[in-house]
């Protein structure tokens, strides 16, 4: 007698005869890794998420009005069933549902804009909820509300994105989203670390196209700034984009204020002035001169 788990079918090794068919797996499920693999060998359907309006728990009550055998139902059951459907379908037509299918449409745009991280989408949906949950959406802009909670996720998940960023990918006001940000801090009581600003040099050198080596002396640059308490109350990206900028001297790659200051979102004046306050404080007169 061999089990095949494939077809659900027990077979016969002699013979080949089908002894049962259809039977039902008691297995443990599938680990599987990507959606591909997923399709193929998976059996329970999607995971659960928060970043879905029911999180992936829906429920669909079919028009048919047979039973699992093929009979038609009686006109009692009809009856029922027709009410079940009506009330399925007005709990789904709620302000609720409407707010969560709305910011997490949004959510899933700027997921796929920006490359952000699941575990990150997850944390947002999870703050949208909890907003949503204390009344914080009324009188407020959704695409808004959720941008502020996607960058509040990303600061907590360390993934370096600005609020320029996330706001043009939403296509939202950076004043709207600063707005709604200091509300989400305010009411959910949150706590934000500021980002490091080794984070942004990668993502700015590889805009400009900048070399490893110069990267890495950047970082050096950074990491002696940081021992010194430079950093504290500067702007991340202004900080990465001038030790870019002097690491770029040194290393004699003709990279301009203007070419690193479009790519990392600042103006030229404040790479002027943060090159010169590093310069003097760092011993770099040599290398500016």
């Amino acid at each position: 007698m061999v089990t095949d788990v494939d077809t659900g079918e027990v077979l016969c090794t002699k013979c080949g005869s089908v002894l049962e068919e259809k039977i039902e797996s008691f297995g443990p499920e599938y680990q599987t890794r990507g959606f591909e693999q997923y399709m193929e060998k998976s059996r329970s359907g999607s995971k659960s998420t928060l970043a879905l309006d029911d999180m992936g728990l829906s429920t669909i009550i079919g028009t048919k009005n047979k039973d699992a055998t093929g009979n038609s139902l009686t006109y009692d059951m009809k009856n029922t069933f027709e009410r079940l459907r009506m009330w399925d379908s007005r709990s789904k037509s709620s302000s609720v549902e409407r707010s969560l299918k709305t910011a997490f449409v949004l959510l899933n745009t700027v997921k796929e804009k920006l490359a952000i991280p699941d575990t990150v989408i997850e944390k947002t949906a999870y703050l949208y909820r909890k907003a949503l949950a204390k009344k914080m959406t009324r009188g407020r802009n959704i695409s808004a509300l959720v941008s502020a909670a996607l960058y509040v996720s990303c600061k907590e998940s360390g993934v370096p994105r600005t609020l320029n960023d996330i706001a043009n990918a939403a296509n939202v006001k950076v004043n709207d989203v600063s707005k709604h940000l200091r509300i989400l801090v305010e009411k959910l009581d949150l706590r934000l670390a500021s980002y490091d600003s080794a984070d942004f040099v990668s993502r700015i050198a590889s805009s400009v196209g900048i070399g490893e080596k110069t990267q890495r002396d950047a970082l050096s640059i950074l990491a002696s700034a940081k021992k010194k308490g430079l950093v504290e109350g500067k702007n991340p990206i202004a900080m990465a984009a001038t030790s870019l900028y002097l690491s770029s001297i040194m290393n004699k790659e003709s990279k301009t204020q203007r070419e690193i200051a479009r790519a990392s979102g600042i103006s030229e004046v404040t790479i002027r002035s943060r090159t010169k306050f590093l310069s003097d404080v760092l011993n770099l007169h040599c290398i500016t001169a």
